[in-house]
């Protein structure tokens, strides 16, 4: 932010609590405008010149697998492309893990964060389970 030189006092918006806004923080390059997520250098240029952009967090199923590794428990992971133009590994969740499928619609979970780091997302259509055998 640049200094206008003019000492301004707190506004109401600044003193108000912040309140939690559902989404994903992402980064935008500087120098060659590409989105990234979760990088220290831009995957295009290697400029560190990253800038935070806020998403709404809503994306589609590029690709979806069952995992079954490291718990007994079935989860599903899936690479989702989001709008801004960047693709990114998350977990699925509020269906069964085979019934997400390419070209789902996803957003994210409310008030579900993962103490593993990873993104939590879940379906906007819930898949039809009636008469699928």
């Amino acid at each position: 932010m640049f200094s206008t030189g003019i000492d301004v006092g707190r506004t109401a918006c600044d003193t108000a609590e912040p309140h939690t806004v559902e989404g994903l923080v992402y980064q935008l390059c500087r120098w060659c405008g590409t989105a990234s997520f979760r990088k220290l250098l831009c995957p295009v240029c290697a400029s560190s010149d990253l800038e935070p952009e806020r998403s709404d967090g809503h994306g589609v199923v590029v690709r979806s697998s069952v995992v079954n590794r490291y718990s007994r428990v079935m989860r599903n992971e899936s690479l989702v492309r989001f709008p801004e133009g960047f693709v990114y590994r998350c977990r699925i969740v509020g269906a069964a893990p085979h019934l997400v499928s390419v070209g789902d619609r996803v957003r994210p979970v409310d008030g579900t964060t993962s103490e593993a780091g990873e993104v939590v997302l879940e379906l906007c259509d819930p898949p039809l389970t009636a008469g699928w055998y």
